[in-house]
């Protein structure tokens, strides 16, 4: 049986049912199979041991692989964080000076009476 490290698919066990379900059609015979051996092995989880094996028919009955990297980006990784602020000088607001003896707009901040 092989580990997790050494499937055809990156990330096996993290790709929701959708991304799965495109994925696998990247795969050839024994890949599909090797999915769901492992599948069966560890999750055995029923709606993608139903995918795995209707792929898998599919690919006995005469369908190809459809190209692609099954290693390719995938899109339900986030994306690394934007570079750079967008805040500067010309995009903040102007200064705000709170009155004196605190706010009145804040009740936990009471104006001094005296």
């Amino acid at each position: 049986m092989l580990h997790h490290d050494q499937l055809p698919l990156p990330d096996y066990d993290q790709l929701p049912l959708p991304s799965l379900t495109s994925r696998v059609r990247t795969l050839d015979l024994d890949g599909v199979r090797a999915l769901l051996e492992y599948e069966r092995g560890h999750g055995d989880r029923l709606p993608v041991v139903t995918v795995l094996e209707n792929r898998l028919s599919q690919l006995r009955e005469g369908a190809q692989p459809s190209g692609g990297d099954p290693a390719g980006l995938t899109p339900e990784a986030p994306a690394g964080p934007p570079g750079g602020s967008k805040v500067s000088p010309v995009t903040s607001g102007p200064p705000i000076n709170p009155p004196n003896g605190g706010d009145p707009t804040n009740p936990a901040q009471p104006r001094s009476t005296g």
